[in-house]
């Protein structure tokens, strides 16, 4: 039942670098696939703004709306003095977006699963679920100024890098409306294979993800979740089983031999040092010619595809290539 994006392991690092732009590209598919359905979600009844959520729904209830409109997650319990107080600010809220926030209440008592997926400490505790990613938004009781700042913020970014702009809501439209329609929407053809290459980078089988992908872009060669993915696991699959000390040795001792230095940068970007492996490579092209250049070049454009190519560093990094090459 895990969320394909919340996975705790095997590319958590790596996750970190990437996860906007692939979560972006993930809404985008899905706002394609709800508008090649018959024109994407309705409106929605004021009432539908805020939904009781369990196991069994989460993965549609929360996962699949997050691609139309920022989801704020409510942890709470009968039994919880606080989330008494803190409940109704938080419902009287998100009424008051408008359609820009959807407020979803989970009882830890009877979902444990996922109180445990989100690391919930201690409750009250608010998250949110923005294009398919979780982000941590406060624990604890909080005055209504703290909680609008932070919900201004959390639609603000989902307006700007995800392209997020909510819902349509009617006070006309029939409740539950939205939901019935979510159930209705077909798998996309690719979700299976999709989900193994998933599966198989969480176990560290890097090379069956990267078929996983493969096989997904042989039949669609624009998939833009599988270019993304493959990068990814192509990534992972290289710096398995290398020996970081040993590799760094040899690149500080070598900084114009191209196979030493594309291991650093590789083993870089999985530790989340997006700008060093940038440098790294760009510094490289400098020092070499001909084909030893043009495989620095060409590594470096894969390291664009794991990060994003509206990410700012890859964008500064894209310059400072040009300025190398050119």
């Amino acid at each position: 039942m895990q969320p394909r994006n919340m996975s705790m392991s095997g590319v958590v690092d790596l996750a970190a670098v990437k996860a906007a732009q692939e979560a972006k590209a993930k809404a985008e598919q899905a706002r394609a696939e709800a508008a090649r359905q018959g024109g994407g979600p309705g409106a929605v009844s004021p009432a539908d703004l805020v939904i009781d959520v369990d196991e069994a729904g989460f993965e549609r209830d929360v996962l699949q709306r997050s691609t139309e409109v920022p989801v704020v997650i409510d942890f709470w319990a009968e039994w919880c003095e606080p989330c008494k107080q803190l409940s109704p600010v938080l419902e009287q809220l998100v009424v008051e977006y408008n359609g820009r926030l959807l407020l979803a209440k989970i009882d830890v008592d009877a979902n444990q699963m996922l109180m445990q997926q989100f690391g919930v400490q201690g409750i009250p505790a608010v998250f949110a679920v923005v294009a398919g990613q979780a982000l941590p938004l406060f624990q604890g009781a909080a005055g209504k100024e703290q909680i609008q700042q932070t919900l201004d913020q959390l639609v603000q970014v989902a307006e700007q890098r995800f392209g997020l702009t909510g819902l349509t809501v009617d006070p006309d439209a029939a409740p539950g409306a939205a939901q019935e329609a979510a159930q209705a929407v077909p798998a996309g053809p690719y979700d299976a294979l999709l989900e193994a290459a998933v599966q198989a980078l969480d176990a560290g089988d890097f090379g069956g993800a990267v078929q996983a992908y493969k096989n997904v872009l042989s039949d669609d060669p624009g998939n833009t979740e599988a270019k993304l993915g493959l990068a990814q696991a192509e990534l992972l699959h290289r710096v398995q089983g290398l020996d970081p000390q040993q590799v760094r040795q040899d690149a500080a001792a070598k900084p114009a031999d191209v196979p030493a230095q594309v291991a650093a940068a590789d083993l870089d970007l999985v530790g989340g040092h997006v700008e060093d492996a940038f440098g790294r490579l760009i510094e490289t092209v400098q020092r070499t010619a001909g084909d030893d250049r043009d495989a620095v070049r060409v590594r470096l454009l894969e390291l664009f595809e794991v990060v994003g190519p509206d990410d700012p560093r890859v964008v500064a990094a894209r310059r400072a290539l040009a300025r190398a090459l050119f």
